[in-house]
């Protein structure tokens, strides 16, 4: 009933062109590479068993004198002195909570990856209020007139805490939306310019380019998301931006596979990585969870297999719900205390929800 009341009343207020037919442009890549199976279902690059090269065994989140807390691990900050890597990109990164970005682009264009302004799209933010160690404070979100400024929308995949079709209406549709294959009937009416996009498949906006790469992870639209058969006839992306040459990669929800390494191969070296580091962690289910989530140490390895000339993880925080963490900002704890492990070379740039950095 929420979604299709906000709907009524953009139509209420005369904005009628906002509840017309949806434009959906199907892009593919010159071979097309996303696996569709036999069953209409889509599937991922590298299936089955997977090993990992390197797994935190033991003291794997100690408390560490940069990340200050209220309690232990639960409700911090970063505050750590940084400096950021001169890359001289003219990108400029929003971290709005979760998986949610704002991205300027070098020529000014707004970009939004995975905007979602509480932590799930109806009906499943009704269900989770029920659930009190899931729960968490919503992370930030745009006003009106910021949010009018977009030029696209990167939607990572359809789960209820990356695409949410209330947020969807408020963006509007001046914005170009870019998701993957089959995404497109997820939309409501609402006029929207939608991109359904294969992997290695690329749109330009202006001089901006937008490619889709490959995820490791899974997709589905039903009241508990987060069953690894529900649904897979929409494929999940992850999404690289281009500019003169400058790079900017967004690792979507993904687990570890070879597909990074695939993704170097036709790039080159990565700008700037936002990759996540969180909701791995599940006594019942930990191999599961790994197998569609990067661990900290994953999100490393594959840093490195990127060559990413910086790292932001993503996906701890205050405003990140409790779905497969020990506490808000573990994953964050168990990323530098892993860091000098590996010897990582990558350089790391922490943010804080609502943390904006010029790179």
């Amino acid at each position: 009933m929420k979604i299709n009341l906000s709907l009524s009343l953009v139509c209420l207020t005369g904005l009628l062109s906002a509840c017309s037919s949806n434009h959906i442009t199907r892009i593919t890549a010159d071979t097309p590479v996303a696996k569709l199976l036999e069953d209409g279902r889509y599937g991922n690059l590298y299936p089955g068993d997977k090993t990992y090269p390197v797994t935190c065994q033991e003291n794997c989140y100690p408390p560490h004198p940069d990340v200050q807390c209220e309690t232990s691990a639960e409700h911090c900050q970063y505050i750590g002195a940084q400096t950021p890597p001169g890359l001289n990109s003219g990108f400029t990164v929003r971290w709005l909570g979760h998986a949610s970005f704002v991205i300027q682009a070098p020529d000014g264009q707004q970009i939004l990856l995975d905007p979602v302004s509480k932590q799930f799209d109806w009906p499943v933010d009704w269900a989770a209020d029920w659930f009190a160690d899931t729960h968490r404070e919503p992370g930030l979100w745009l006003g009106g007139e910021q949010l009018a400024k977009t030029s696209a929308v990167l939607y990572s995949h359809l789960h209820y805490d990356h695409f949410n079709k209330a947020d969807i209406a408020e963006i509007g549709n001046q914005a170009e939306y870019f998701v993957g294959l089959g995404s497109g009937d997820y939309f409501d009416q609402g006029g929207y310019k939608i991109n359904e996009m294969d992997w290695y498949a690329s749109k330009s906006l202006g001089e901006l380019t937008i490619h889709s790469v490959p995820a490791h992870h899974f997709n589905g639209r039903i009241w508990v998301p987060f069953l690894y058969d529900d649904n897979e006839k929409a494929l999940w992306s992850a999404w690289l931006l281009e500019y003169q040459g400058k790079t900017l990669f967004f690792a979507g929800d993904t687990g570890y596979s070879a597909h990074f390494n695939d993704i170097h191969q036709r790039f080159g070296d990565i700008d700037i990585c936002l990759i996540p580091i969180a909701s791995y962690h599940h006594e019942e289910h930990s191999k599961w969870y790994r197998y569609v989530h990067t661990t900290p140490e994953d999100a490393l390895t594959a840093a490195a297999e990127l060559n990413c000339k910086v790292m932001i993880p993503w996906g701890y925080g205050n405003a990140s719900w409790g779905m497969g963490d020990l506490s808000s900002h573990s994953a964050l704890l168990r990323l530098l205390a892993m860091y000098p492990r590996l010897n990582s070379e990558v350089p790391l740039l922490i943010l804080n929800e609502g943390d904006e950095v010029a790179l």
